[in-house]
């Protein structure tokens, strides 16, 4: 990773630690998002240093501007539509500017509700299984508890869920002792689209990526696949 792509993931990791710190605490045992995102900057390279300001910032301990989490809805070109999340500090800013990356790819923004409609929000809670459990009544009892998928790879675990049903799900791990590993928020396309002309698939990926780019943006989503045979 070059300096400058390790300076932007470093900027971009530290919002989602402050916002993660600001919504439930410094405590990492009861603080699974702050947790998570402890873990992936320090998967990062992230000193140590600039998380504890990051946190610190989330806890109003620093005189850094307040961060808050913005969503965009927009259309591109070829049918496509984009879902933005992003944490900014400068709300005006950061939609000037990703209407302007919007424009230069022949996109637009949407009105709300015009596109977050065709994603489906989960929750996905990761944990390890251990040696002797009954994998089977685990199964059926998160299941009771709102799962709606389960996958398995080798002792990983993986669990869907609607956000609704994910504190009802948590609990029922944590009465069997399992200890969560990360949990984190997704969004699915109901119907995902094929662009059959190259030079407009180009143009969408092209997008893509700008939005990826940009300072204030962690999630990108698109109901285009930008991957198929």
């Amino acid at each position: 990773m070059t300096d400058a792509k390790k300076g932007k993931a470093f900027s971009k990791m530290a919002r989602v630690l402050s916002v993660a710190a600001k919504e439930k605490g410094t405590d990492l045992d009861a603080n699974v998002k702050l947790r998570t995102a402890v873990e992936k900057a320090r998967a990062l390279g992230m000193p140590m240093s600039n998380i504890e300001r990051a946190v610190a910032r989330g806890t109003g301990k620093t005189n850094e501007a307040a961060l808050e989490e913005v969503l965009y809805e927009a259309y591109g070109p070829g049918g496509s539509a984009f879902l933005i999340e992003g944490i900014t500090d400068s709300r005006n800013r950061t939609t000037s500017e990703i209407k302007h990356l919007l424009s230069e790819y022949d996109g637009r923004l949407a009105a709300q509700g015009s596109v977050e409609w065709l994603f489906t929000k989960t929750f996905v809670i990761e944990f390890t299984k251990e040696e002797g459990m009954d994998e089977e009544a685990l199964e059926l009892s998160l299941i009771d508890a709102g799962a709606t998928d389960i996958q398995q790879d080798d002792d990983l675990v993986t669990v869907y869920t609607n956000p609704a049903t994910a504190d009802a799900l948590k609990k029922t791990l944590a009465r069997s002792k399992l200890v969560v590993l990360q949990e984190y928020s997704d969004r699915i396309s109901k119907n995902s689209i094929q662009v059959p002309d190259e030079h407009v698939k180009q143009k969408i990926l092209a997008l893509y990526e700008a939005l990826d780019d940009h300072d204030d943006i962690q999630n990108v989503y698109t109901n285009v696949q930008l991957q198929y045979a």
